[in-house]
């Protein structure tokens, strides 16, 4: 029997909240309560339609958590519909991306087997990589406009040490 009601959950008709211009600690609880009455109407999916928010806070991305945390218990998923590029990054910042479906519009929400947005940008790569790409003393460091930009390392005893090379560290003017 609980195979179902698994079923006619996954068919209910989606359910569309539609949050607020600004979402911060003081309307947070009445968007959770929203989502949460939404989650437990019995939707399979539920869409919280950001289209209209513009800021986002960590209150707001709490309730969200939870929310799909809700609706994960119950057989459903919660999906996002974001286009301002600054809820959009404060998002990704946190890496919701990776825990909730976002969506560029509305109706690709809807779409019962939607697929969301394309993931982020592969990470910058360190370690060997960066070292053939930079000569020694140079370490990247990403630049948030773009690749990784090189940035050249002070020079000096101690870092010579630090490497372990007692000769590099007497070098001149070292005490001895």
């Amino acid at each position: 029997m609980g195979g179902a009601r698994h079923l006619t959950r996954s068919r209910a008709r989606p359910v569309v909240v539609t949050m607020p211009a600004e979402i911060d600690v003081t309307n947070a609880d009445q968007i959770g309560q929203a989502l949460t009455a939404a989650v437990a109407s019995g939707a399979g999916i539920v869409v919280a339609d950001m289209t209209g928010t513009r800021f986002c806070n960590s209150s707001g991305i709490s309730m969200l958590v939870l929310a799909h945390r809700q609706a994960a218990a119950n057989g459903g998923e919660l999906r996002l519909v974001v286009l301002s590029a600054a809820v959009l990054r404060a998002l990704k910042l946190v890496r919701i991306d990776c825990l909730l479906p976002i969506y560029p519009s509305l109706d690709a929400a809807l779409t019962p087997q939607a697929t969301p947005e394309p993931e982020l940008p592969a990470p910058v790569l360190v370690g060997a990589v960066a070292a053939a790409a930079f000569p020694a003393g140079v370490v990247a460091f990403p630049d948030r406009r773009g690749p990784a930009v090189p940035v050249t390392r002070p020079r000096g005893d101690r870092h010579a040490s630090d490497r372990g090379d007692p000769a590099a560290a007497e070098g001149p003017g070292a005490a001895g």
